[in-house]
């Protein structure tokens, strides 16, 4: 597709406008305006909807997307759109995730990028978990794969996990596949959990010694980190959330000054949205995440490949779904009993 001169002008206009706060000059947005303009030309075209999780990259972010969030609430956005082409920025499980919730979408991803943490477990190995602890029930966190799903009880999010494995039925809960999440979890519930040894590849990089020479240096600031980190860092912040409650936290708090313990592309987002707050301490990324390009985005529009088709088998759909639903009544059950999602002991 062409463009004319004044098109890829005012394109890269408005990329810079957003991208500047976070490094990007007038000629780097030059160098991908029409690649931007293409791709918002064919998904109006083709009644598709980007999603771009915050672990992406700006150009994704606020380039071509439609909507930037957490994995599932994105799923849920998919859900709710009219489009019937989704168009996931994330890896690989997040596609997944919107494909069980509408399975009569077409959904697509712009690589395969996988995730240390879905990555690190199989069905076969929660079937082996069930045969080793037959009275425990299955809660699985959202980072998993959809066949993983179809053999748990219960979804979760790092937002609602101690709400869901308090409603659950059985004493005991087997708690896949993020060990660090668990053992944060373990200290507030009186369930037994038993963990899997899945780990953020992210998250585990962080140290409570960076923590702690962050607040030295910064008297004052607040330090907010994703639950995935561990017991050790855990201790040493101010607040603990899944990265939508992370970005709400900064948001609306009157606190100008913040260490986010998380992925770097929630930095760029606070760069981007916030600029009256300061960001200091180093951040870790994600390289599965940041596989994802506007090529590959292009290509999904124009012609994917059928590794950038998210198929799932109809009956693990189904199974899935169910595992997800189940997270839903648990949800409502947790709040009909009075329980509370309480916080780990840094938000308290």
């Amino acid at each position: 597709m062409g463009f004319s001169e004044q098109e890829q002008q005012h394109e890269a206009g408005r990329l810079h406008e957003k991208l500047s706060k976070v490094g990007w000059t007038v000629e780097d947005c030059k160098l991908i305006a029409p690649m931007t303009l293409e791709i918002n030309q064919l998904k109006r075209q083709q009644n598709a909807l980007i999603l771009a999780h915050s672990y992406q990259t700006p150009d994704i972010m606020y380039g071509v997307a439609d909507a930037i969030g957490d994995s599932y609430g994105l799923s849920v956005e998919a859900k709710k759109s009219p489009a019937k082409k989704i168009i996931f920025c994330s890896v690989h499980f997040m596609g997944e995730t919107a494909k069980i919730l509408s399975p009569e979408k077409e959904v697509l991803v712009p690589a395969v990028a996988g995730c240390s943490l879905a990555d690190s477990i199989t069905a076969e190995d929660v079937r082996k978990l069930r045969r080793q602890h037959p009275k425990a029930g299955v809660v699985c966190y959202i980072n998993t794969s959809a066949a993983v799903k179809a053999e748990c009880d219960a979804c979760c999010t790092s937002s609602n996990a101690l709400k869901i494995i308090d409603a659950m039925p059985q004493e005991e809960i087997i708690f896949i596949p993020d060990k660090l999440m668990g053992q944060n979890l373990q200290p507030l519930t009186k369930k037994k959990l038993i963990l899997a040894d899945g780990r953020c590849i992210v998250h585990e990089e962080f140290t409570p010694e960076s923590v702690k020479a962050i607040r030295a240096q910064y008297p004052g600031i607040k330090i907010l980190a994703h639950p995935e980190c561990s017991p050790s860092v855990v201790s040493e912040v101010d607040f603990i959330g899944s990265t939508s409650q992370i970005l709400d936290y900064v948001h609306t708090s009157k606190d100008k000054d913040f260490m986010l313990v998380t992925e770097c592309g929630i930095t760029d987002r606070v760069n981007i949205e916030k600029r009256d707050k300061n960001i200091y301490g180093s951040c870790v990324l994600c390289p599965y995440m940041k596989k994802i390009s506007l090529a590959g985005v292009l290509k999904a529009l124009k012609d994917p490949t059928e590794h950038q088709i998210v198929k799932i088998d109809p009956s693990v759909i189904r199974k899935a779904r169910a595992c997800i639903e189940n997270m839903f009544a648990l949800e409502k059950k947790s709040q009909n009993l009075g329980l509370t999602a309480r916080q780990i002991p840094a938000e308290s």
